[in-house]
């Protein structure tokens, strides 16, 4: 599944939220999950960051992927890997936000993240 909303809510205890469509086939089945993976992916993703937010057919058909002991699923080559559990999940309209716990990260700092902004993917500007 592609969130189109990330953001980091809490260091204690370590938080983020993302936001799930109602209508989402796959919220479903993750959120009763033991772990879930959460990979922030890196710049040149473009085309997983296309499969993994398809609706019809195999979202990880060409995306490399690996699966931890605990089953939680992340991309190769992400700038950084979140290992979660949901925490809460709110309404909010046509969506639902659900609070990830974050119990692992790693991260690979020198690897640009992908930003998605006006309906294309844009790099970071070093400053």
């Amino acid at each position: 599944m592609a969130a189109s909303s990330f953001t980091s809510v809490s260091i204690e205890p370590p938080l983020v939220s993302v936001c799930v469509q109602n209508s989402s086939q796959t919220w479903p089945r993750l959120r009763s999950a033991t772990r879930i993976g959460l990979s922030i992916l890196a710049v040149g993703q473009d085309d997983a960051c296309r499969s993994l937010s398809n609706r019809n057919g195999d979202r990880f058909a060409g995306v490399r992927w690996t699966r931890d002991d605990s089953g939680a699923i992340f991309i190769e080559g992400a700038t950084a890997v979140l290992h979660c559990t949901v925490h809460s999940e709110l309404p909010a309209g046509d969506h639902a936000i659900a609070l990830l716990q974050i119990h692992h990260v790693h991260a690979d700092a020198d690897t640009a993240p992908l930003i998605f902004h006006g309906s294309r993917f844009r790099r970071l500007a070093e400053i």
